[in-house]
């Protein structure tokens, strides 16, 4: 287990974003324009509804007690969002039952890490389950409405510069934006409570 838990860390929105912006900077450097656009729209709006969710039981309390549901699990999400992305993006010209397998593979991965948030009691089942379903919806969605047409071309050599420099700038971005305090800023702004409802597992 301990040996394992590192594998968390795979769905951290301060690796998961920089890591979509990246894919996506690639994406454009490859005139994927398509699969691009799904790709950035799709993330944008899943990982919001995510934080939105975690909002809305920061601020109201909203949630499913009988399923100890707060709010989807941002890692089991940003997990099952990028992971298969980047297992089938460099099969993208192979044959489909192995580009499927990729993104398989993919998925498979971020189930693992919602497991592993359930057993290390950071979230709840249904919260991991919730979580990954929304990840899935979001590199699915994105390869099936995206990927007709794909690969157009083959990315430049700076294709790569480009998506390390995105990463980077990302990473860097992430770093300070301290997501949770501005969620909770968010919660207080909009309820008008003074007081926000823990996200933490009782």
């Amino acid at each position: 287990m301990d040996a394992l838990t590192p594998l968390i860390h795979l769905g951290d929105p301060r690796l998961a974003a920089p890591g979509a912006i990246a894919v996506l900077a690639w994406l454009l450097a490859a005139r994927a324009w398509r699969l691009a656009f799904w790709w950035g729209l799709l993330f944008a709006a899943g990982m919001g509804l995510v934080a939105a969710a975690k909002i809305a039981f920061l601020g109201w309390g909203l949630g499913l007690p009988a399923l100890a549901f707060k709010a989807p699990s941002g890692h089991a999400a940003g997990a099952a969002a990028l992971l298969p992305m980047l297992f089938w993006l460099p099969l993208a010209r192979r044959a489909q039952p192995v580009r499927l397998a990729g993104a398989g593979l993919g998925l498979g991965l971020g189930a693992v890490v919602g497991v592993l948030l359930v057993l290390n009691e950071d979230h709840s089942a249904a919260e991991a389950l919730a979580g990954w379903l929304a990840g899935a919806a979001i590199s699915l969605g994105s390869i099936r409405l995206g990927a007709p047409g794909w690969p157009p071309r083959p990315a430049p050599a700076l294709g790569l510069l480009w998506a390390t420099l995105a990463l980077l700038a990302a990473a860097w971005l992430m770093d300070c934006a301290y997501i949770g305090y501005w969620m909770i800023k968010a919660a207080r702004l909009l309820s008008g409570n003074l007081h926000t409802y823990s996200l933490t597992v009782d």
